[in-house]
């Protein structure tokens, strides 16, 4: 068997591993294996690509390819370490961003390859010349969308910049304008390539990725990082047709495709067009005025939900974003296990978006050995709330916001939402009566079934914990205070 034999053989298992990885992660029980089959893959075709490439370049380049791995596993092993659970989305989006930035730089380099040998000294041959090109073009728009895109992406979650959607005058003319222009561009740079086309369209693809990603609203934000997910698999696709291998397309295709129908299925659950969200938010005006306080809310202590805890039937708990960075969830395991052995029936209602990217909730929960199988999806919980004795919302907010259903002028109007509300008593656990990430006030917190536990989430939970051992959540309750604020 040859080199090149084995290579291909190698690429095929690495394939089937990575099929096998993503049917893994689709469900809790079987992640772990996923994750697994997904380094196999990727260990497995890395080692092929230093084997084959040691058959046609010298043994000191393959040598700086082995220590631009060694330095690339280093620092990817360094920040796994160290990142916070709260702190992944935004580590998914700069990884999104390298992705497509490696991209911008294979198809500039096939472009120089072809200029500085020509195409006999190269593997294109003169009748394929211009598909090569528009390969190259194709690779350096998709690959620079994908990463002005992704820093945004990264800048908004990290709260570097505002959430806020951006409405410069004419954004969806811009945006349509600039997929015309690439359109035209390609046609050009097909038939007569020339260097300052190759600026044009990175230049214009920069400004379009940076244009689209800021045009979208926090509330969009999960499905946004699905969506670059697929736009970095389209451009490791784009260049695996430059590079000529064959691994690299199947793994971006198998990327590009299962990041789309995940946003797919999330616009869906969000009540969200798909085609409006890929596109900057065509046609999605900016929330104006949604993030004033009106109403009466009413404050409870930690004792009093303590005694509700105790002495509830059925006990419904909705995390929000707000318990990832509260790093709340191991109080929040310890507190379901204490109820349960009471006689008390706990469960999770997990909405689709909760968190800032898809399944945050579900791996904070399984981090803190939250049974599978009492965290349930919306869909499977909300028919459940009416007959909940108490719902305990722990840093949630858009996905509990009763104006999706009840307010048609809502900016949130229409997104399905957990329907927490309809039980018989409702627990905000928050810092403030500060609105959600999307700039959207929740008629919630000023409902009469519904009580504000502020502060810290971690701490408000280890406290109700201390109440439960101390008298068993059956002592007085301090009276619930209330709090009036104008306009109502």
């Amino acid at each position: 068997m040859t080199s090149l034999t084995a290579s291909h053989a190698a690429d095929l298992v690495a394939a089937l591993l990575f099929i096998l990885s993503l049917a893994g992660l689709s469900q809790h029980r079987t992640s772990r294996a996923g994750v697994v089959y997904g380094i196999a893959g990727m260990v497995l075709a890395l080692v092929a690509t230093v084997v084959v490439a040691a058959q046609s370049i010298t043994a000191g380049a393959v040598a700086l390819i082995v220590l631009a791995m060694a330095l690339g596993a280093a620092i990817g092993l360094w920040r796994a370490r160290r990142v916070e659970m709260t702190q992944m989305p935004e580590l998914i989006a700069v990884l999104h961003s390298f992705v497509g930035l490696a991209a911008v730089l294979v198809g500039w380099n096939s472009y120089l390859e072809v200029e500085a040998h020509g195409t006999a000294q190269t593997r294109i041959g003169a009748d394929l010349l211009g598909i090569h090109h528009a390969e190259v073009f194709i690779g350096i728009f998709i690959g620079a969308v994908t990463f002005t895109g992704s820093i945004v992406a990264f800048l908004k979650l990290s709260a570097r910049i505002e959430s806020r959607p951006l409405m410069l005058p004419g954004k969806n003319a811009l945006n349509l304008g600039a997929l015309g222009a690439f359109v035209a561009l390609t046609v050009w740079f097909t038939i007569s390539p020339d260097l300052p086309l190759m600026i044009a369209v990175t230049a214009l693809a920069l400004a379009l990725g940076w244009h689209l990603v800021a045009s979208i609203g926090g509330g969009d934000m999960p499905v946004v990082v699905s969506m670059l997910n697929s736009y970095s698999g389209w451009a490791a696709a784009a260049a695996g047709f430059l590079l000529d291998n064959n691994l690299l397309i199947v793994t971006g295709a198998l990327v590009g495709s299962s990041g789309a129908y995940l946003s797919y299925i999330m616009c869906k659950a969000m009540n969200r067009s798909f085609i409006s969200v890929i596109a900057g938010g065509f046609g999605i005006e900016a929330p104006t005025g949604g993030g004033e306080e009106q109403g009466e809310h009413r404050e409870v202590r930690a004792a009093e939900a303590a005694e509700m805890l105790a002495r509830a039937r059925s006990v419904i708990i909705t995390p929000g974003y707000g318990m990832a960075v509260a790093q709340a969830q191991h109080p929040v395991a310890e507190l379901t296990r204490q109820l349960r052995e009471r006689g008390v029936e706990v469960r999770f209602g997990v909405h689709p978006v909760a968190g800032r990217l898809p399944g945050h909730m579900n791996v904070l929960l399984a981090e803190a050995k939250v049974p599978y199988d009492i965290v349930l999806e919306m869909d499977e919980i909300n028919d459940d709330f009416a007959d909940t004795s108490v719902v305990l919302v722990i840093g949630a907010n858009d996905t509990v916001n009763p104006a999706a259903t009840e307010d048609p002028a809502s900016p949130i109007a229409g997104m399905p939402v957990l329907r927490v509300w309809e039980a018989e008593q409702v627990i905000v656990f928050k810092r403030s009566m500060a609105s959600g990430y999307a700039g959207v006030q929740n008629p919630l917190f000023f409902r009469g079934n519904n009580g504000m536990l502020f502060g810290d989430a971690k701490q408000s939970v280890e406290e109700i914990l201390r109440e439960l051992g101390t008298n068993g959540g059956q002592g007085a309750a301090p009276a619930a205070r209330q709090t009036t604020v104008a306009g109502r």
